[in-house]
This record gives structure tokens, sequence and C-alpha cells, in this order.
């Protein structure tokens, strides 16, 4: 890049501020997204009865106006989505400052796994009605009863995929005025034909558009980007649940709506220039995964000792509680925040399990105490 010419602004993008420059969501008093206020101003309306704390199912600390606002003007809000086929990445920007970013732990292994059980066990029940000693053509094999094979249905795993983001993202509309949601496009290099990243990016720009107005970058104009606002990028190990993995990356899709790398042209030198500027500031970071619930069956597929089929799955306890609600349960000196997965009837007791899903431990009914509703994601 050769030399800018004075007076064009580069990469003013700043250095993150205290935790205090936190923007709180803030609601008028029908409901609807204003723009964002500090947490000391927020803190100032609940103490002076001008506001009321309200928390929405991305568990986002916000405020609702009991007064009527000052003012309704908004100014650009960018959401930005990275996708990916085992985690993606959230992020909520105007341009002075980060809103929201979080990490998604996406549902494709687990789809994937009970599709491919399902298909086992129903080729399983149809072989066992086929009488294999007579004739093909005799046998009782059912024809298809339409046109099942029109090839325009997404994969059960790349859906949850993408209904998952769909869901964090109208969570936040409700929260902020989202002006536009920027989707980074892929594009498969050499000879590869697709990747599951691939699948379904028109149909979740269609049902973008539903909500707001949506745009789609490259990546590797996101990466460009992302280097040149100093943000940190962790290729070793996409797995971990940090900003750096691919929450930075969807900041960078949110801070290609306000910075552009634009040509110039001077008396004496030309070449290329950033344009625009954007203030990255602390902003809440969420794990957001959904719960492994398994759904009612009849029984295991495997009988038990004596022949005796154990019930599987449902969502309902006898003890009041649902699979996936938020509880905090104490045994001994241990106390541990979690989801319910699970109850044994006779000990009296509950399964909780973190948001990857991972059991801390089997918690007596009576100790344990009901945070709030499975509202279907699981949130860190």
């Amino acid at each position: 890049m050769e030399k800018q010419p004075r007076g064009l602004q580069g990469r003013d993008a700043g250095s993150r501020h205290s935790p205090s420059t936190i923007r709180v969501p803030v609601l008028s008093p029908e409901g609807r997204p204003l723009m964002p206020t500090t947490s000391a101003r927020a803190r100032k309306w609940i103490a002076s009865g001008k506001a009321k704390p309200v928390w929405n199912d991305l568990n986002i600390f916000c405020v609702q106006l009991l007064v009527k606002p000052s003012g309704t003007k908004t100014q650009d809000i960018v959401v930005g989505i990275d996708p990916g086929k085992l985690f993606s990445g959230v992020a909520a920007i105007s341009k002075k400052a980060v809103l929201f970013t979080a990490h998604l732990v996406l549902p494709f292994k687990r789809v994937t796994q009970r599709k491919q059980a399902q298909k086992i066990l129903r080729r399983a029940r149809r072989g066992k009605r086929i009488n294999r000693n007579l004739p093909f053509a005799q046998r009782a094999h059912r024809q298809k009863r339409f046109d099942n094979r029109r090839g325009n249905k997404l994969p059960p795993s790349i859906r949850a995929n993408r209904q998952l983001e769909l869901r964090v993202v109208r969570e936040l509309v409700k929260l902020f005025p989202v002006t536009e949601i920027v989707y980074e496009y892929v594009k498969a290099r050499g000879d590869k034909g697709f990747s599951p990243v691939m699948v379904g990016q028109k149909w979740m720009l269609e049902q973008l558009s539903k909500i707001a107005t949506p745009n789609s970058l490259e990546g590797w104009k996101t990466s460009i980007l992302r280097k040149h606002l100093g943000l940190e990028k962790n290729k070793d190990n996409k797995s971990i649940q940090d900003v750096t993995t691919h929450a930075n990356d969807a900041l960078a899709l949110c801070a290609s709506r306000f910075i552009e790398y634009k040509a110039f042209y001077a008396a004496n030198s030309r070449g290329h220039h950033w344009i625009g500027s954007i203030q990255l500031t602390d902003a809440p970071f969420k794990v957001i995964a959904r719960p492994s619930l398994y759904r009612r069956q009849l029984h295991f597929e495997n009988p038990s000792k004596n022949g005796v089929r154990k019930r599987k799955g449902g969502t309902v306890t006898p003890f009041g509680f649902r699979s996936g609600d938020l509880v905090r349960a104490t045994k001994g000196k241990l106390t541990v925040k979690g989801y319910i997965g699970g109850y044994s009837k006779p000990n009296k007791v509950v399964s909780i399990y973190d948001v990857n899903w991972k059991r801390l431990g089997q918690f007596s009914v009576s100790k344990t105490k009901l945070l709030k509703r499975s509202n279907g994601l699981c949130v860190v």
C-alpha cells in the first residue's frame, strides 16, 4: 500500500475501554428497542423508578422504560454472522460501541448421529415385514406415495445449524434497532465441490431478509478487515469458547458497513486507503447452545435384563422440572448452576448438565431450585 494523503482517516478503531463502557439495551414502555445506554445511566434509571430490569432469552440484561423516552432517534446497528459447521460467531455493533458477541455451539454432530440411528431403525422395521421366501415381484414392498426426491430440501443437520443462528438474531432484533445483517458467504477453493457451511446459504439469506436488510461478504475480505482492526484469530482450535475463535470474525463483518478500503488519486500519489472508523469497546460475550433433549420414545431399542424395556426420553419430570430448565443445586459443599437433563424417580434426584451438555452430577430434588424455565437455549 502506498503513502496515504493527509486528512484521510485510517484505522481509528481505538483500544478496548474499561468494562464500565458496556452498553445496556433499552426498551420503550411498549417494548420497542431503542438505542442502548451506559450501565451507569441504566442503574440511575432503575434507582429513580424510571425503568425496570429485564432479561431476555439470551440472558442479556436490559432495561425497559416506565416513562416516555426523551427521544426515539436511532443510529445504524449491524449484526454479523460468521457461519461454520460446528461453531458460529455472532456480533452486534454500532459505530461507537460493540454491543454483543457470542460463540454458538451448533448441533450438527448430534443431529447427524440421530438421523443415522433413525435410518437404521427404520430399515430394520421395514425389513421385518417382508417375506423373502416369495419372488421379488410378490413381496410387500410399499410403493412411494408422493415424490419425495425433489432435491431442494435442506439436510436436517444444516437446517438445525442455521435455525440456531436465526434464533439468536431474532432475539437481538428484540433488543437493538438493527438496520443490517452481514452474513459471511463461503466459496470452496480448488477441487472442493462444496462444504457443509456452503449448503443453505441462499436459504439463510432469504430468512434474514425477513428480519432486516441482509448483505453478504466473502471470507477473504473478512480476514483483511479483521487484521486491519487488530482483532486476534485463533486458528489452532476453533472449539475454544472464546471471542478470538469466531466472534472476532463476526465483529469484522459488522465493521464492513462502517469501514471501506478504497482507491485514492492525488496530485503526487495514488493507492488505497481505509475510510471510516469504529470504536472497539467491551461487550457481553455469551456461549450459546441447544439443550440435548431426548424426545419421548416408547422404550429403548435394546431390552435390559428379563426382556424389560425401560422408558426413554421425555421433557417432563414428576418433580415439577422440565428438561432444559435452568436450576441451581447443592450437594454438600458443592453448588452448581446448570440445566435439567434427566431424573431418577425412585431416588428423587435430577441430572444437571452444563452448556456443552456434560453432566455435572445428580442432585436431590429438595436441594434444587428453579431459576428459569426452558426456552430451548443454553446460555453462559
